[in-house]
């Protein structure tokens, strides 16, 4: 399946982030989203999710059109952690399992991100790199293969950052299509990136760490 936005304009108020950008996203495929602060790069991804509406053009998922089909095939990870405090972190995740149509593998997403050891304690006592992890598991709880991360690894340490990069290489493998708005560099192999304060160059291309 492929990600394809056509001639796509975002405007938030009277302003213009960015205006006819055209991409397609084969499987397996990684988009690094980068630009200077307010350039777009939430919008964009907020956009993908259907969260905001195009002020021009279109996004679609392989041959269909329809927003709610490409919905239930992507996982939009905010910035904001939005945990419940009184939840405990395994409650938390499965929460999102079934808000996401499946129970999915809650040990082995506990496991993914270190957080058997948390499992029981409450969303509310714990620190900003433990939130952000408990945040990120549900990325292995149900598979859905379009992934638009926004700034995934802002409070995390490098062990945190680790677990990012190899979540995203078992999704890559599974031909899954990966849009990340970062400032962060992340070594994850061969990437696109698009830089929304230069839309007129086109994509280039990494290896290894971004910088």
């Amino acid at each position: 399946m492929t990600l394809s936005l056509e001639n796509v304009t975002c405007v938030r108020g009277e302003r213009v982030l960015f205006r006819d950008l055209s991409l397609k996203v084969a499987p397996g495929e990684i988009i690094l989203v980068r630009g200077e602060n307010g350039s777009g790069k939430t919008s964009l991804l907020r956009m993908i999710a259907g969260l905001l509406r195009p002020s021009g053009g279109s996004i679609s998922w392989s041959k269909a059109s329809d927003e709610a089909l490409l919905q239930h095939q992507l996982q939009f990870l905010s910035h904001q952690d939005a945990l419940k405090p009184a939840l405990s972190v395994a409650e938390m995740i499965q929460f999102w399992g079934a808000m996401k149509g499946g129970a999915g593998d809650l040990e082995a997403a506990l496991k993914a991100w270190n957080l058997d050891v948390l499992a029981q304690f409450p969303c509310g006592i714990l620190s900003a790199g433990q939130r952000r992890r408990v945040a990120l598991a549900q990325l292995d709880l149900v598979h859905r293969p379009l992934w638009l991360l926004d700034e995934p690894t802002g409070p995390l340490d490098a062990v945190g950052v680790e677990l990012v990069i190899a979540a995203i290489a078992r999704h890559r493998a599974r031909g899954g299509v990966t849009l990340i708005a970062t400032h962060r560099p992340l070594d994850i192999g061969d990437v696109r990136v698009l830089d929304l304060s230069k839309l007129d160059d086109s994509l280039t291309e990494e290896s290894g760490a971004t910088s």
